[in-house]
């Protein structure tokens, strides 16, 4: 009876026990609802524990009650949940944003932020897709100190120029890009959704990607798969439409009758308009010209991973037209990118990647003299945009160059079409536990296919752009490059203090070009349907009848070695070597070497900071560097025939005209190489529990052997001018970024960033003490006004100073002699030298393009399930020239032409209006305008839909946003758009009705599944 009872009581001992302990099951998510395997789940204060599997599920059997469960995952916040009952947990890791920065692409491979000893600065991916760039030089402009952007065009698919840290070169200043460690020329086939990060390499450590690097570098890293990572498909799309910022205003047909009618009186000729009452309104050009336009894109992204291998695939379409010309200036891009990585062996991996991209451009003449918004701005008001016949009207009277916009998009047959095919593979092997051996192999493609028809044209008597035989031009060039990398790094560290990373390897690339061209002739019934070269009357191959070269082929061959130590995480050092070849020089100066190293001191770390409650981080760094550049034209050391030759035989007549080859650009054997030499010194702090991040660099640019093309008398023979080592150009400049980031209670987080870059650009020397070299028109054959010359800027404006109008004769009588006569109502220029006439000796620098300063500031903030984010940049101090006015006698006038002289004491800013010769169309600083401007580059709000209330939930993330994208400019400049211009170090800034950035309405969602 005893032993049953015994047995009775410890039976109820042993439930009452297991009643306290309980099996704990759940799944583990990222913040969007995306489940993470592999995440720690452990019991705190024991050793038992488990990891989730391959969908973030766990089960943890006999936990006791009360008992802390703590999940910890690399990159995300550790979280910890008390067990109450058996109820299946649903648990949601935050992102450690402190941590997921901390990792950066460098030259080969990757460091912690607190290890880089160079200027590196971020984009992730979160601020592109706030800012749903058609193109990614968009993303960059104002989120990156010293990075700047010139749009060549606001046209859809058009380029821009990037520098970093100002232009220190007159020849190519464009910085190497690299995706996924491939190299690309043009980011227009790289679809910015693809993007996970984007790093900018801005001063001497660039220095390990060797010739192409001189100008700064962007690291661009596409999302992919990981491993164990379940299928999941992302889709995002928008759609919205593109209106102009502005237009220019002009005066209507009554107010331009009243200053035409006052120039032909002013020269002593009859006023062409008797009665101007019946002038009216007239027509608005611009709004002709003018449209809304649409834009839409769709992209879908596959990404998962098995055991031992990771993959992605994305699509994405996206079509834009034209704020002008709509459909005749329509970008559409269709992208294919997909990823495969393998683990053969824990230690022998494989890496590959492949992008295809397909656009077609239609094309408007824009950015010149008689571009469509040129002639919209000219053309006169009162002539309507039809005739009585229902013609298009035409613009006689009006010079040779302005024409009917309308009539001139109507008339314009021009695309190009591009199949862009790039890809990498790459195999790692690790060995002797410290070294990895790692080979990648890159490779581009692209088939570029250009096409256009001049139909016959007549827009009026006397027009250049009258066509009186048809034509027709196919172009089909083949470009081919591609780099292999070879290298061994060993790590190792010694003492548990001493970390050691040594790199060595080296570097081959190769690009080559095919050109094929044909014209022709004489199209059947004029009809664009029949514009083709096989059906054209007559045809040349316009490289085979000439005899010019239709091929390039040119090589590097590099060498380059790293090291990288570090003392505790606390004493910093990196120092490499480049040797470079390229087959641009001759033989005696094809190689050159290129060292750089950086240091760097984590103050934070030292013992007598441990005390201190403000310093979360406080690192120093330095860095110096020599970069060399090689962006000349293949073999300009040697003699070659690459020119085009006129030739007769026989008799001076077309029967006996002969093409042939003739001597190309004359030769320099002792070119070398352009030497860059950076300094940088940079503080980077984190303080107030990293939620405050600061920034600041001093850097110092000095580029020497400039490669140019100086000016040359014609006597030294045909061809071009020779390349040769002339110039120093030196930037100087700091940098400085803060941001703040927090959180006020569990609802509400916010970020606000604000960067700005100054610089000073000047010019050292050109060759021999006064020597120049220019550049950049203006008006019709006027001297050049930009130029490179020591002490100024680089690409300054050289022209007349004016002080005020001449108000009585007795001014002018008493005053220096103009060239062209000056009379009353004239500009008074100011006789520099003061040797009583005013001719070309007496121009001065009236301003540059280059801007004295650029900031950005970006705020965002998240409340609940609202999103919402705003991004402005400015640019302060640079100047630009406004040349998009015909100096023709019926050409319309800006609006403020009305402030003109009209006799004495009337103005004595703006000159009279006559048609007869005079001083006024000279450049001068009336044509130069402040480009200084603060422009909201973005704003955005989105709203996320919650999956929490769901049982059975259709997709892990749905987003719905509005976004405006270069909502308003804020600027004293008159023309369409202060950010735009051609980007050319020497002729930047100079504006002839540049086609300007649209501003953008979008709606879109962002769903995950």
């Amino acid at each position: 009876m005893r032993h049953t009872f015994l047995k009775i009581l410890t039976l109820l001992f042993a439930a009452s026990l297991s009643a306290q302990n309980i099996e704990v099951s759940g799944n583990v998510q990222d913040n969007t609802g995306f489940p993470i395997p592999g995440v720690n789940v452990i019991v705190k204060n024991t050793s038992k524990g488990t990891v989730t599997d391959f969908d973030g599920n766990f089960i943890l059997s006999n936990v006791e009650v009360g008992s802390i469960l703590s999940f910890s995952y690399l990159g995300y916040l550790t979280k910890d949940v008390t067990i109450s009952d058996n109820s299946k947990l649903t648990v949601q890791l935050e992102e450690d944003i402190a941590k997921l920065d901390e990792v950066v692409v460098i030259g080969y491979g990757t460091q912690t932020k607190k290890e880089i000893t160079g200027a590196v600065s971020v984009i992730g991916s979160e601020t592109i897709e706030k800012l749903k760039p058609t193109r990614i030089e968009q993303a960059l402009q104002g989120q990156v100190a010293g990075v700047n952007i010139t749009t060549n065009s606001g046209s859809p698919g058009g380029g821009s120029t990037i520098s970093i840290r100002g232009v220190s070169t007159n020849g190519d200043s464009r910085p190497l890009i690299l995706v996924d460690g491939n190299v690309v020329e043009d980011l227009s086939v790289i679809n910015p959704s693809d993007i996970e990060s984007m790093n900018i390499l801005k001063d001497a450590t660039a220095g390990i990607y060797g010739v192409r690097a001189a100008n700064g570098v962007i690291l661009i890293t596409t999302r992919t798969g990981r491993k164990s990572m379940p299928l999941t498909i992302e889709y995002n799309a928008y759609a919205g439409f593109q209106t102009t910022t502005r237009e220019i205003p002009v005066l209507n047909a009554s107010e331009y009758g009243v200053i035409v009618n006052e120039g032909y009186a002013a020269a002593g000729s009859v006023p062409p308009f008797t009665d101007l009452s019946a002038l009216g309104v007239g027509t608005d050009w611009q709004d002709e010209v003018f449209q809304t336009a649409p834009v839409f894109n769709h992209n879908i992204t596959f990404r998962g991973g098995g055991e031992k291998s990771s993959y992605s695939y994305s699509s994405s379409f996206l079509t834009q037209d034209g704020i002008v010309g709509g459909k005749k200036s329509n970008f559409t891009r269709f992208t294919n990118a997909a990823t495969y990585n393998l683990d053969f062996l824990e230690n022998f991996k494989f890496k590959s990647g492949l992008t295809l991209t397909r656009t077609k451009k239609n094309n408007l003449p824009e950015s010149a003299l008689g571009s469509v918004l040129f002639n919209a701005l000219n053309m006169a008001p009162n002539i309507p945009v039809r005739d009585e016949n229902g013609e298009y009207s035409l613009a006689d009277g009006l010079g040779g160059e302005v024409i009917n916009p309308l009539a001139q998009m109507a008339n314009t047959y021009s695309r190009n079409k591009v199949m862009k095919l790039n890809g990498f593979a790459g195999l790692t092997y690790d060995f002797l536990d410290h070294f990895t051996a790692e080979a990648n192999i890159q490779f581009n493609y692209a088939e570029v296919d250009n096409y256009s028809f001049d139909p016959i044209d007549f827009y009026g008597v006397g027009k250049v752009f009258n066509t009186l035989t048809s034509g027709v031009f196919e172009g089909f060039n083949i470009f081919r490059d591609y780099t292999f990398d070879g290298f061994i790094k060993y790590k190792n560290t010694f003492n548990e203090n001493h970390n050691l990373n040594v790199l060595v390897g080296t570097s081959v690339f190769k690009t080559t070009g095919v050109f094929s061209g044909r014209t022709g002739t004489n199209i059947l019934d004029n009809d664009p349907a029949n514009a083709r070269v096989d059906l054209a009357e007559e045809s040349e191959d316009i490289y085979e009848e000439r005899g010019s070269n239709p091929k390039f082929d040119g090589r590097l061959l590099s060498y380059f070695s790293r090291l990288q130590y570090d003392y505790k995480g606390k004493y910093l050092l990196s120092a490499v070597v480049r040797r470079d070849g390229s087959t641009r020089f001759g033989p005696g100066n094809k190689f050159g070497y290129f060292p750089s190293g950086s240091i760097g001191w984590v103050a934070s770390d030292e013992e007598f900071m441990s005390e201190s409650n403000l310093f979360d981080l406080l690192k120093f760094r330095a860095s110096y560097g020599i970069l060399g550049n090689d962006r000349i034209g293949d073999y300009r050391y040697v003699s070659l025939l690459t020119g085009e030759g006129t030739y007769f035989f026989g008799g001076n007549d077309a029967e006996n005209q002969q093409f042939g080859k003739a001597t190309g650009g004359i030769a320099n054997p002792q070119i070398k190489w352009e030497k860059q030499k950076t300094l940088d010194i940079g503080v980077d702090m984190r303080i107030f529990d990293n939620k405050v991040d600061i920034t600041a660099d001093y850097f110092k640019r000095r580029t020497e052997d400039l490669l140019v093309s100086p000016q040359v008398s014609g006597l030294l023979g045909t061809g071009a001018a020779p390349v040769v080592n002339a110039g120093i150009v030196e930037n100087t400049g700091i940098e400085f970024a803060i941001g703040y980031s927090d959180t006020i209670g569990e609802d509400f987080k916010f970020n606000i960033n604000y960067n700005v870059t100054a610089i000073k650009n000047e010019v050292v020397a050109v060759s021999g003490e006064g020597e120049y070299l220019e550049g950049g028109g203006f008006g019709i054959s006027q001297p050049a006004i930009s130029r490179m010359e020591a002490g100024f800027p680089l690409g300054y404006f050289i022209g007349y100073e004016t002080n005020g109008v001449f108000q009585t004769q007795e001014e002018v009588n008493s005053s220096p002699v103009t060239e062209l006569g000056a009379q009353p109502g004239d500009f008074r220029f100011v006789d520099q030298n003061g040797d009583g006439v005013v001719d070309l000796d007496d121009r001065v620098d009236l301003g540059n393009p280059l801007p004295d300063a650029t900031m950005g500031l970006n705020i965002s903030f998240d409340f609940k399930q609202f999103d919402f984010s705003a991004y402005a940049f400015a640019s302060v101090g640079n100047e630009i020239v406004r040349n998009y006015e015909r100096n023709q006698q019926l050409v319309n006038k800006p609006i403020w032409y009305l402030e003109r002289w009209t006799g004495a004491g009337s103005t004595n800013a703006a000159p009279r209006q006559t048609i007869g010769t005079n001083p006024n169309t000279l450049f001068s600083d009336y044509f130069v305008e402040d480009g200084s401007f603060v422009r909201l580059q973005n704003i955005q709000l989105g709203y996320t839909f919650s999956n929490e209330n769901r049982e059975n939930p259709t997709f892990d993330k749905f987003r719905i946003y509005a976004s405006a994208n270069n909502l308003f400019t804020l600027t004293e400049y008159s023309g369409y758009d202060p950010t735009a211009g051609t980007g050319a170090p020497i002729g930047g800034g100079i504006d002839q009705g540049i086609y300007p950035s649209a501003s953008t309405f979008l709606l879109g969602i962002n769903v995950k599944f």
